[in-house]
Parts: structure tokens; sequence; C-alpha cells
């Protein structure tokens, strides 16, 4: 490939905002340190935001950029351990849809940088993520022990 290409390529994909719609956004179930929780089709951890009502966002600008919304342009589809009954979709201020889950419009954290992260889980006590019955997950995610480090034994004493 050359140089002029991967430079546009590049450009692109920076470009290209990580929050874009989905021509049909998928929900899935994913177990967790947490439990079961909400995930998108690249495994990220949905979350709740606890001052949205029911089938209405509330996180706009600033908030947004941080928490994105998980948008759709049509109806979303229901993966893996997912109640299709419980998924939707509501449209935002900007006439974007949002997906929503048992009325819950559903956002991904800036901060959880792979599949699996739970970095925005309980988030000033006021994000979560959701379990597959619509029920926000308060549990805390656990954080593996310190490593240890251990010193060699010295038979001499040390003197």
């Amino acid at each position: 490939m050359r140089p002029l290409a991967i430079l546009a390529l590049a450009a692109a994909l920076v470009a290209t905002p990580a929050f874009a719609a989905s021509p049909r956004a998928k929900v899935l179930v994913r177990v967790t340190s947490v439990g079961g929780v909400l995930v998108d089709a690249r495994g990220h951890t949905l979350y709740s935001y606890a001052p949205d009502r029911a089938q209405t966002s509330t996180c706009y600008g600033a908030c947004a950029s941080v928490w994105p919304p998980l948008l759709t342009t049509s109806k979303a589809a229901a993966g893996l351990g997912v109640r299709a009954n419980l998924l939707s979709s509501a449209k935002r201020k900007d006439g974007k849809l949002q997906v929503t889950y048992a009325g819950h419009p559903l956002y991904l954290y800036s901060g959880d940088a792979k599949a699996g992260d739970l970095n925005g889980q309980g988030y000033s006590n006021i994000w979560w993520a959701l379990s597959s019955t619509g029920a926000k997950v308060k549990r805390s995610p656990q954080v593996p022990p310190p490593a240890t480090t251990t010193t060699p034994y010295d038979p001499g004493g040390g003197y």
C-alpha cells in the first residue's frame, strides 16, 4: 500500500466518530464479573443513566461525548440473551434514534477501551450496566488481587 493511501485511510478512521449510528444496532448479553450485562455487537458494555426517564435521554453535549448513546438507523437486533420485547428505540432531541432496553436509553462509556471493560460501572452512582431483565446491576466489578513480590530466601540470615 502506498504511503499516501495509508495516510488517507488513517485520516478517515480518525474522522469517523466512534458512536456513529449503526444501520441495525445489535444488543447481546455478556457474562462479566458483575453478572450478565448488556453489550453492543463489539462486546462493549452498555450503561443506563439514572437521570433519564422512560424512553427519554437527558445526556447531551459534554455528557454524550463521554457517554456516547447507542444509536441505530432502524430497529435494533436482539442477540443472545436479550429479550426482544424489551428492546426498542427512542428519538433524541437531535432527531437520531437511540437504542433503549426496558425503557432505559443505552450508552457506551468512552473509558471502556475493549470488550468486557466495566470502567463506567457505578460511575458517580448514576451509571449502571443493565441485566437481561432491564434491571440496573449495582455490583462493583471485581478487581484482581495485586501481584505479590517475594524476596529470595537468604539462608545466611542477612547479617
